[in-house]
């Protein structure tokens, strides 16, 4: 049997080896424990550096927010003044744009945008606030401006930008001007400068930027990184910034100087770069902000994770390693725990001046609501007044005390409309107010009527809720007055120029009256002849021949009578012909005298217009009366006055005219100016009254020089329906 071999023995550690191994397995797991407890450090000091980006970003965003949201209401108020409805409506005229141009420089300043300017459908400037600058806005073309083509389409537009005329950049706010909920007739847009807000950012520790919708950064605390881009900008982006030259004649836009990295467990992402020469890095976060399109960027350094997560290594190393040193240990969680108060200190100091900044921004926004002098109305969602401002005190002689907390009926409300006051405020609780408004008398403390235009919308609270109304509140009552005013006077000037074109027709009508009085004189003398002869039919004859004299002579009487009776008849349906007839009938003896024949050329077909038949027929008695006059250097043989009509596209045309010389082009644009005229001792109030009277009947008067010489004047009515 062969011996048995040993089995090898396994040697056995010593316990030096053990208590070796257990010190190594003791600092791998000091180490893994310090490990641990230095990536919590550095993600607790990531989180709480991520929560003081989001609180100085809420307050950044407010700012942007007030900004851009506290002159959105300015394009749309003045858009709805006269001034700016009529340089809509006559562009041309220079009386109205001078209006114009003052009117929305004193809102400008009052408000306190950079620049307020009115465009019509074209994109050309018809009036500004700078109108009297070096770089006046007015006849600019704005035509490519995206905020432009939005509010021509009829929405608000919001654009940030370098201005076209002055280089300066801005945000452009703009809002169409559409009366009555009508068509769009322009376009205001106010222009707001960012400068104090990046002013701001500049004393701020960390980088702030802010980007467009395709990543280009056009606000920054670092201004090495203006106009440049987050991304690769494709070709479709640049077309469209070169386009609407948003950046001016910029044409390239480098990519932004950083080395991004991100973490999905980190908030926010880690950016290197270099600033001033010196490398740093940041922890950034973005906030988008749909309703600007923009994006908001806040950086804090990375560093102090950086040391934080440093610290904890050290204090795990020295823990681990010299337990001995325990008060040094104590003393280090000291400092790291005075460390933290401070810090805390600080966000709180800080915090506490963000509070105070906020306060005065309230402050200031409550400043200019309290200098406006539109009156500002708040009701919750049961009618109970919770604002007041004091132009609305104002407006309504109570204080604010005695109107907050108030249900309806409220105390301005005037008796006798209490039963309109109910569907008003019924038909604003039920949100069915216009968005053009609605215009309200109410009684002010005193008894005296206050005319207003109230402007009614939705009160939104912070959380997006409907909370109750906000209604805007225009004392108007000047402006109706001044329109009495103006109805006043245009019915004296009409009642002044038939006077004057009554005593321009006197001495024709002398002559217009001579003859049926000598016809009557002549067969009253037949008649008592044959009377004294029995010859008992030519006396009947001449007896009805006395009477139709005599019926002509007063048919002349009472057209005059009729034409100088200030007060009219009223809207009738009207025959064209009928108002040719009895224009011409009046002027039969100035076309004698003058020795023009007309020729009239109306078709029996022809629909009836609508309107007052002595206003018009004083419209045409003046346009053929001009007509006369216009040709007392033309040979007699071509003195004819040509009146003729017809309906085209829907309306009716009536045109008259002559064979004089025509009217010079430079006299051209003031012909229907109030007191201007060519002729010796005239009033220079003719064309202006008839130009006054046609509008009035929603219709056109203009000109045109004719080829073969002369001036046709076209006079364009309403079809009666």
């Amino acid at each position: 049997m062969p011996p048995l071999t040993p089995e090898p023995t396994i040697p056995r550690p010593r316990p030096a080896q053990r208590t070796l191994y257990a010190w190594a397995a003791a600092v791998l797991a000091a180490l893994l424990l310090i490990a641990i407890a230095a990536q919590w450090t550095a993600s607790r000091e990531a989180s709480f550096q991520a929560d003081s980006i989001r609180r100085a970003m809420e307050v950044h965003v407010l700012g942007l927010r007030d900004a851009a949201g506290k002159y959105s209401y300015l394009p749309l108020t003045a858009g709805m003044h006269p001034d700016v409805l009529a340089v809509l409506a006559h562009p041309q005229d220079p009386a109205t744009r001078q209006r114009a141009n003052r009117y929305i420089e004193e809102v400008n300043r009052l408000a306190g945008s950079d620049d307020l300017y009115l465009s019509d459908l074209q994109g050309l400037t018809l009036a500004a606030s700078n109108w009297a600058t070096s770089h006046s806005f007015v006849g600019q073309s704005y035509a490519n401006r995206p905020y432009f083509i939005d509010a021509r389409a009829g929405r608000s537009g919001l654009f940030y930008g370098v201005g076209q005329t002055t280089g300066e950049p801005g945000l452009f706010i703009s809002a169409p001007v559409q009366p009555e909920g009508g068509p769009v007739l322009g376009v205001v847009t106010v222009k707001v400068s960012l400068r104090e807000l990046q002013e701001a950012w500049g004393f701020a520790r960390e980088p702030i930027l802010l980007t467009d919708a395709r990543g280009i950064v056009f606000l920054s605390s670092v201004p090495a990184w203006l106009y440049r881009a987050n991304r690769s900008l494709d070709e479709t982006d640049l077309n469209w910034v070169q386009r609407h030259q948003q950046y001016g004649p910029r044409t390239s836009f480098p990519l932004l100087p950083w080395k991004v990295a991100r973490d999905e467990g980190q908030p926010g992402y880690l950016v290197r770069t270099d600033i001033g020469g010196k490398p740093r890095r940041f922890l950034a976060v973005d906030e988008p902000l749909p309703d600007l399109g923009w994006t908001l960027t806040v950086m804090a350094d990375h560093s102090e994770v950086t040391q934080a997560r440093e610290r904890t290594w050290m204090l795990g190393l020295l823990c681990a390693g010299v337990l001995l040193l325990g008060g040094l240990y104590w003393q280090l969680r000291e400092r790291r725990f005075a460390e933290q108060r401070d810090a805390r200190r600080d966000l709180e100091l800080r915090v506490r001046e963000r509070t105070h900044a906020l306060d005065e921004a309230h402050a200031f926004r409550k400043a200019m609501e309290d200098s406006l002098l539109v009156g500002m109305r708040a009701r919750d969602l049961e009618g109970r007044i919770i604002y007041v401002n004091p132009a609305f005190c104002e407006m309504t002689g109570y204080s604010a005390d005695e109107l907050l907390g108030k249900l309806p009926p409220y105390p301005y409300w005037r008796p006798e409309d209490t039963a309109q006051h109910w569907r008003e405020y019924e038909t604003m609780m039920s949100g069915q107010s216009a968005l053009s408004g609605f215009e309200s008398s109410v009684r002010h403390r005193d008894g005296h009527e206050v005319i207003t235009m109230v402007y009614t919308a939705r009160l939104i609270d912070v959380e997006g809720r409907h909370s109750g109304w906000m209604s805007s509140v225009v004392d108007i009552t000047e402006q109706k007055r001044a329109e009495l005013r103006q109805r006043q006077n245009d019915e004296q000037l009409q009642h002044a120029q038939r006077l004057a074109s009554l005593g321009e027709m006197a001495s024709t009508l002398a002559h217009e009256l001579n003859q049926p009085l000598m016809a009557l004189s002549n067969f009253a003398s037949a008649a008592k002849a044959f009377a004294e002869q029995g010859n008992q039919s030519l006396l009947v004859s001449s007896l009805d021949e006395t009477v139709a004299q005599a019926q002509r002579s007063a048919e002349i009487v009472r057209r005059i009578r009729g034409f100088v009776r200030q007060r009219t008849m009223g809207a009738e349906d009207c025959a064209v012909a009928a108002l040719v007839t009895n224009a011409l009938a009046l002027l039969q003896g100035e076309m004698r005298l003058r020795q023009v024949r007309a020729e009239v050329r109306i078709p029996t077909s022809l629909p009836a217009v609508r309107g007052d038949r002595v206003l018009l027929e004083q419209v045409l008695l003046n346009l053929l009366s001009n007509s006369l006059q216009a040709m007392q250097a033309t040979p007699p043989e071509q003195r004819v006055v040509e009146v003729e009509a017809e309906v085209l596209g829907g309306r009716m045309h009536i045109r008259v005219a002559d064979h004089g010389p025509g009217i010079d082009a430079a006299l051209a644009e003031q012909v229907f100016a109030p007191f201007f005229t060519t002729k010796a001792g005239g009033l220079g109030l003719g064309l202006n009254i008839c130009r006054t009277i046609v509008e009035a009947h929603r219709g056109r008067l203009s000109f045109a020089n004719r080829a073969e010489g002369g001036t046709v004047f076209t006079l364009e009515l309403e079809i009666a329906s």
